[in-house]
């Protein structure tokens, strides 16, 4: 069987039982699967389930979702179709499919942009939400971008397709297909097709200087870049130049610039003193010879990672000073980065790059050392199986695209069983996700609506700001706690649908809505949630699914009951005054809710007694690490460090004890404090065979 054909079979496999336990269709368990794909990956901001279909004059009309308010998205109007095929075996279609399986969607948009189609549709019908937002943001849209997604695999190779397009605006198109969202999902990555080729499509070839010598570990070329070619490669591709994993952090602060446009618009020639370029990575470039030297033809997954507010600067001076980008120049610098040591590379590429800014760029990235930890915390976290199940199993944190995929392949068949017992993918759970359930239980589901991205975005800021003053509160229990949200999280995302009030639609956010609500009423000065018996359980006791549904109910009459002159229920969600509004209700939980609440006390003695666990632990683990490491190699730490004057008295204490092993043991303490020394030592240039 071939990757394709497995990753299909476990897709298919999840969208059915998706559907099964939800009660909801097969295809709208697979938009919500792949919607969280687009987003992560960086082909839209974020992703809202709005199916409508109908004819017209015996042409097909429909659209699966859209991409939210264009004004927040660079002026692009995003709308989704789906090509869903319940199949056993991976089908595929080609290019002469394309443009029936779009042309629906582009009808659609030319009526949607009619009021009177609009107006005769029920306001809670998701067309008519679409629509009005379209009709209410239309002078802003600058381009439309229609994405296909199928779980067919695509096997057309010419992608230029005639689309019916009548609008009077740009229309570009993309089609995520079964391969790409396989890549995507082993390798971290989607953008193999963005190739960006110079001469063919922008111009010609750029000069370039080579900075780097031939022997270098990695190569890096200075170049200068015309802004009307940047302005037109960011217009083709957007934020997917914009690292994936830096993106919301970057837009956030790269809202357009007045004072960048103001000297495109008023002194053009004068952009390349004041402005300080961008920093980028490719993974490939195509270098050439031409009459007037050395010159880059096109460049493989080139990826901003300083220089979006550049970048979004001159690409809205396509609108407001066209003319004068010709004579913008921006200056780039350029670094290869094999894909295999691009999330060691890039981050701190990004990092240095963006000193400017208070919360590091590299704080989005996997190797963050709150990922890194969490990632420990994971492989090692035994849970107690729950009551219908045998095998007791840990939860699976993939700080990186593909982690799960790729580790369970490098294994042989039976050891892959082992691994779909000690890790079941029904507990797998991305960044994202991490994300998305503590900002639940914190109170900011307006965030969490928002989408996947910008949600992180929040809370990377977050638990960067949080990382820097103290790290110790990201221990063992709080990972524990965090499954806990992540089984409330997960069992209202399938109780929801069952429901007699659920009319279908907006699902994501009565989940993140329920969830905060409950978290607000239930926790206060006295009592909050035992979620120390739901992560030892492994599962979420029914009184407290009845408090949460309770508390679903309240939220979805809220999100679908905007005040007057809202109409657009996603977007509303995605407000402070939609919370707020939620958060006043007075509900009636009933009194079962009580035994899921514990004293404020008993909570704090739970974690103050995981935590001397955990030092004690910690200790053990020094002390074997200093004794494996052996008296003689301690007296070269002693050597050196007398030599360099880097001990303190404590210092020599501890070492002196260390290197009489095994005559003598250190403490539990005293290893913890060898152990650090050794790592400071080794960051100051000792280095010591064993």
């Amino acid at each position: 069987m071939s990757e394709l054909e497995e990753y299909h079979q476990n897709l298919m496999a999840d969208v059915r039982r998706e559907a099964d336990t939800s009660g909801i269709l097969m295809i709208e368990a697979f938009f919500d699967r792949m919607a969280e794909r687009l987003t992560e990956a960086g082909e839209l901001e974020a992703a809202d389930r709005a199916f409508f279909q109908d004819t017209d004059g015996g042409k097909k009309i429909r659209i699966d979702g859209y991409s939210g308010d264009p004004r927040d998205n660079d002026g692009t109007l995003g709308l989704i179709i789906c090509d869903f095929v319940d199949s056993d075996e991976v089908r595929t279609f080609g290019k002469s499919e394309l443009a029936p399986l779009l042309n629906p969607l582009i009808r659609f948009l030319g009526k949607a942009r009619s009021e009177k189609f609009r107006d005769g549709l029920n306001e809670v019908n998701p067309a008519f939400q679409v629509s009005d937002l379209i009709i209410a943001t239309w002078q802003h849209v600058s381009k439309v971008k229609l994405i296909l997604v199928s779980n067919r695999r695509y096997v057309g190779r010419d992608d230029t397709v005639k689309l019916d397009n009548k609008e009077q605006i740009p229309i570009t198109y993309s089609v995520w297909d079964l391969a790409r969202f396989e890549r995507y999902e082993r390798l971290g990555q989607s953008r193999a097709d963005m190739l960006i080729d110079f001469e063919k499509d922008f111009g010609g070839a750029l000069p370039a200087l080579k900075a780097s010598q031939d022997d270098a570990a990695l190569e890096s070329y200075l170049m200068i870049v015309p802004g009307h070619q940047l302005a037109n490669i960011y217009d083709r591709w957007g934020a997917r130049l914009l690292e994936a994993n830096v993106r919301s952090f970057l837009q956030a602060r790269a809202k357009t610039n007045k004072g960048i446009q103001k000297t495109i618009k008023d002194a053009p020639e004068l952009f390349f003193p004041y402005n300080n370029g961008l920093s980028a990575t490719a993974d490939e470039v195509t270098c050439v010879r031409t009459s007037a030297g050395f010159a880059i033809s096109s460049i493989n997954n080139l990826q901003i990672v300083n220089g979006a507010q550049t970048t979004g600067s001159i690409h809205a001076s396509l609108r407001s000073a066209k003319d004068q980008l010709e004579r913008v120049f921006v200056q780039m610098k350029l670094t290869v980065v094999p894909p295999d040591r691009s999330e060691e590379i890039v981050p701190k590429i990004s990092e240095f790059a963006n000193t400017q800014n208070k919360v590091n760029a590299a704080d989005f990235f996997s190797n963050h050392p709150f990922h890194v930890r969490m990632e420990q915390i994971s492989r090692g976290a035994i849970f107690a199986a729950p009551d219908n199940e045998r095998h007791d199993s840990k939860w699976f944190y993939e700080r990186s695209r593909g982690q799960y995929i790729n580790e369970r392949a490098k294994l042989k068949p039976p050891q892959q069983k082992k691994f779909d017992l000690e890790f079941p993918k029904a507990r797998l759970f991305s960044k994202t996700d991490l994300a998305k359930f503590v900002f639940s239980a914190s109170g900011q589901p307006h965030i969490v609506s928002r989408g996947a991205q910008k949600n992180f975005a929040e809370f990377a800021r977050e638990i960067g700001d949080s990382w820097s003053k103290s790290d110790a509160k990201y221990d063992d229990l709080w990972y524990k706690r965090l499954i806990s949200k992540a089984l409330i999280f997960r069992k209202l995302e399938t109780e929801v649908p069952k429901q007699p009030w659920y009319e279908g639609g907006y699902r994501a956010n009565v989940v993140t809505y329920a969830m905060a609500k409950l978290f607000h009423d239930a926790n206060n000065e006295k009592e909050v949630l035992d979620l120390d018996t739901i992560w030892r359980r492994q599962i979420v006791p029914d009184a407290l699914v009845d408090a949460l549904l309770t508390a679903a109910a309240a939220a979805h009459h809220v999100i679908t009951h905007p005040p007057a002159g809202v109409r657009n229920m996603s977007e509303w969600a995605k407000q402070q005054a939609c919370w707020n509004r939620l958060k006043s209700e007075q509900l009636q939980y009933g009194e079962s809710l009580e035994s899921c609440l514990v004293l404020i006390e008993s909570a704090r003695t739970n974690m103050r007694d995981a935590r001397s666990e955990r030092a004690l632990t910690n200790g053990i683990n020094a002390q074997s690490e200093a004794v494996t490491l052996g008296g003689a190699y301690w007296s070269k730490v002693l050597e050196w460090g007398r030599a360099k004057k880097r001990l303190t008295p404590k210092d020599l204490q501890v070492v002196q004890i260390c290197a009489t092993i095994p005559q003598r043991l250190p403490t539990d303490s005293q290893a913890l404090h060898a152990m650090k020394l050794l790592a400071r030592v080794k960051d100051e240039g000792f280095v010591a065979a064993r």
